[in-house]
């Protein structure tokens, strides 16, 4: 099995992460969110209140585990992000591809209100920077993470 290294940005260390289901909904739904770049979770991490701390993790891949994976922003990964982002819950252990940051959300609102085609919006954003985002939507999911340390901004 293959170990990746991840990183999570937030205002507290956190060793034993968890599944929150609070707030909004988010790109792909309710989950503990993670990603493969330092430079994005130091950017998650500087966005908070208080301090600014970036976790390690390694993760260990686990193949009896339900995982979506969107390579690329796509029509498929647009409509679930849309899905997810309306309250539509999915069943997958850990849902991984590109970020719909604020920018990107606001066109994706614009397509969904119908005030700019999917045509149109892809126009938009293929020139955005890449991004990255692995989240763990289950419990058991969590148990292939193991807490490797963080840093203070």
């Amino acid at each position: 099995m293959a170990e990746i290294i991840i990183f999570h940005g937030s205002s507290v260390e956190v060793s034993k992460p968890r599944i929150l289901q609070n707030g909004f909904y988010k790109d792909f739904g309710y989950g503990f969110y993670c990603t493969k770049y330092e430079n994005q979770a130091k950017r998650w991490a500087l966005t908070r209140k208080g301090k600014s701390i970036v976790n390690r993790y390694i993760f260990t891949e686990d193949p009896l585990l339900k995982i979506k994976s969107f390579p690329e922003m796509s029509d498929e990964w647009l409509d679930f992000v849309a899905e997810c982002r309306n309250g539509t819950l999915h069943n997958y252990d850990i849902v991984e591809g590109p970020m719909a940051d604020d920018q990107i959300w606001n066109y994706v609102n614009d397509y969904l209100e119908g005030r700019i085609s999917r045509e149109a919006f892809w126009e938009i954003v293929k020139f955005n920077h890449p991004t990255h985002q692995i989240v763990f939507c289950t419990e058991k999911i969590l148990r292939t993470l193991e807490f490797k340390g963080s840093e203070v901004l």
